[in-house]
């Protein structure tokens, strides 16, 4: 599997950021063409202490083309502006194939 990993810096107002995540962000990836897994989860540390990340979406396409099609598709142009609505403090978005050993 092809992913892209979109990995979110920690906002201002955490339950805010989440509201939007899940009820408007994730229904807009769901449209993505050619999409075969969504998953994400929010970050956290073994000792308890804050992690440097604040969530970290992966999204999985058969292959790069694929990938970059969906985000050229009028939902990727939706979702990548709708970032500007809810990370403000950043987000950091990373290409690359999926290896599985287990």
């Amino acid at each position: 599997m092809y992913l892209l990993t979109a990995t979110y810096a920690h906002p201002d107002d955490p339950e805010r950021f989440l509201a939007h995540f899940r009820d408007v962000h994730s229904p807009i990836v769901r449209r993505f063409p050619g999409l075969r897994h969504l998953s994400w989860s929010r970050c956290e540390t073994a000792d308890g202490t804050p992690p440097p990340d604040h969530l970290i979406a992966r999204v999985g396409f058969a292959d790069r083309e694929s990938a970059l099609a969906a985000l050229a598709s009028p939902a990727g142009k939706e979702a990548v502006d709708d970032l500007a609505l809810f990370a403000g403090a950043g987000v950091r978005i990373d290409l690359g194939e999926e290896v599985v050993e287990l």
